[in-house]
């Protein structure tokens, strides 16, 4: 039987898992942007409030690494994977707060691509809160980052056809930069919830 010197104290895992779920919060606020008569003023100032908090787990999870002598895995691995969880949380919250400030929700419709887009971030936040508990045994989790990398290609590819659609003549100019920035925010949080995916990857294949 394999004997380790890492603490089992839970307090790292219950952080991270906590910042897991704060990012199926952050898509399901998203998602209310397709729903008929959506406040999207309510949507930004709420995932605004959800960023902040997940910014003061991030902080605790940084104290904790601070406090503690021993660590259940690698503190750089500890740390990157908190920032990792983060800058999910960013993209999110741009991604709601352009769609505000831009107005773009006031257009007959958006993008059905963007839609489309929210829905893999969607997939990919609930597949990394369900995975996030596991740390603490490292067991089943190959299934998570496969799955994780799947989403991502699927996400490249639908930012793909969200671009084309753009750049097809539909929207004018000033609307389309608009998109684009928004396009580009989903994306970066698509990249990053793969970041996070293999982050556990490494972590996994240290610990084994």
């Amino acid at each position: 039987m394999k004997f380790s010197f890492r603490p089992t104290e839970g307090a790292f895992y219950e952080l991270f898992t906590r910042a897991a779920q704060n990012l199926v919060r952050g898509t399901e606020l998203l998602n209310e942007l397709a729903l008929p008569g959506a406040n999207v003023q309510s949507v930004s100032e709420r995932l605004t409030e959800v960023e902040h908090d997940s910014d003061q787990i991030t902080h605790e999870l940084f104290k904790k690494i601070n406090s503690t002598f021993i660590t259940p895995f690698d503190r750089e691995d500890i740390y990157r994977l908190g920032s990792l969880l983060d800058d999910v949380m960013d993209h999110l919250e741009a991604v709601g707060d352009l769609l505000y400030l831009y107005g773009l929700t006031e257009l007959p419709a958006l993008p059905r691509e963007l839609h489309e887009m929210v829905n893999v971030l969607d997939q990919q936040a609930r597949l990394t809160a369900e995975a996030m508990p596991r740390l603490r045994s490292m067991k089943n989790l190959e299934d998570y980052w496969i799955e994780c990398n799947r989403l991502e290609n699927e996400g490249d590819r639908i930012n793909r056809q969200l671009l084309v659609r753009l750049f097809s003549g539909e929207y004018d100019a000033l609307t389309v930069l608009k998109m684009k920035e928004v396009a580009d925010e989903l994306e970066a949080a698509c990249d990053a919830f793969e970041h996070v995916a293999n982050t556990v990857e490494t972590i996994a294949v240290k610990e084994s």
